[in-house]
């Protein structure tokens, strides 16, 4: 069985799509299926993390401004048209036919599915937005939505399945790992984790950092980036002076969470990886897909929704974590517990697989 994949990351995109992608795409390879990854060379791409774990990846050019697109928002960050990226992605199969191609891209829509069908097995998409039609066999929206499946009401073909739901959060098996090995924890606030994107965080990690310094009764502090981060520089020298934690690019997150007794960060795919570990947050919305799902697990009493991140300032994160008590903290993670269980990706091959 063969399945590829159409993703990219970027200073701009962030990791998220190409994490999840990477992780779907070792629970199959573990059931023997071959993997072929295509992405884009964009600036602040990882597609070296994928060559390290052995995946094979055809890289498409980087735009160029000759071909940039013009469109605006979420079409930005194709970096070229559908048109173009269609028939570069089927060049990239090399004459070869997967029996399903994933693509989870916030710029590729039904008009890049239609023209990719005939060269492919099945089709699914991973996408959270509903905000644009898909031709898929299979749609796979991970977040927590009180509006269910009809989300994607006359977005998708009535024969697509729709897997909805945190149940299906596409977690790395580190987190099932250590989700078995967590201690009982005693809901104190001393120690905190800052991660918001392995992208640009557009400044958030300092700002929070400055926050955490005016709360000033953390005992120690974990801070995460990526490489393309613009202000590591600033945050490794803060990080120095005030003797906290500097993390950038790891792959032992799941051990940075789980010792964490509060984590702050935005409202993305590192939700469901904190929640899968118990611990609670106070999450921040970097980007627009992020708002709903930050008001829905706010709602439900999993984190503490602060709002969008142009609105914030040091001393709103100070006096969020001045707010919390151990009731508070207990609460949330004892939800956040109940609401992944970190077997997602372990759902998702086994229904490829069997479909």
């Amino acid at each position: 069985m063969k399945v590829f994949f159409r993703v990219d990351s970027s200073a701009r995109i962030g990791a998220g799509h190409l994490m999840r992608c990477l992780t779907l795409a070792e629970a199959l390879r573990g059931r023997g299926v071959q993997i072929q990854f295509i992405c884009r060379e964009h600036a602040g791409h990882m597609i070296a993390l994928l060559q390290q774990k052995g995946m094979p990846v055809s890289v498409l050019p980087a735009p160029t401004t000759g071909n940039a697109i013009t469109d605006v928002g979420y079409a930005t960050w194709l970096g070229v048209s559908q048109a173009e990226d269609a028939d570069q992605s089927i060049e990239a199969f090399g004459g070869k036919k997967p029996d399903w191609l994933v693509v989870d891209h916030y710029g590729l829509s039904i008009e890049w599915e239609m023209r990719l069908r005939s060269h492919v097995g099945k089709l699914m998409v991973i996408d959270d937005l509903a905000n644009r039609k898909h031709d898929c066999d299979l749609l796979l929206d991970q977040n927590y939505s009180a509006d269910g499946s009809q989300r994607y009401a006359g977005l998708v073909p009535v024969q697509c399945k729709i897997l909805l739901g945190s149940g299906y959060a596409l977690l790395k098996k580190d987190f099932k790992d250590m989700r078995d090995r967590i201690e009982t924890r005693l809901h104190d606030l001393r120690r905190i984790l800052v991660f918001f994107t392995a992208g640009d965080d557009q400044g958030e990690t300092l700002k929070a950092m400055r926050g955490i310094e005016l709360y000033g009764k953390a005992d120690g502090v974990d801070v995460v980036t990526g490489t393309s981060n613009p202000n590591n520089a600033a945050i490794i020298e803060k990080c120095e002076a005030l003797h906290w934690g500097y993390h950038c690019q790891i792959d032992y997150m799941p051990a940075l969470i789980a010792r964490a007794d509060l984590a702050i960060g935005a409202g993305g795919s590192s939700n469901w990886e904190r929640c899968a570990l118990g611990v609670p947050a106070l999450v921040t919305v970097l980007a627009e897909n992020q708002v709903l799902i930050a008001q829905a697990l706010d709602n439900a009493g999993v984190v503490h929704n602060l709002g969008r991140c142009h609105d914030l300032q040091a001393e709103n994160y100070a006096d969020a974590l001045c707010s919390l008590n151990r009731q508070q903290l207990a609460g949330m993670s004892e939800k956040a517990l109940a609401l992944v269980d970190a077997l997602g990706a372990e759902r998702v091959a086994d229904i490829l697989l069997l479909a």
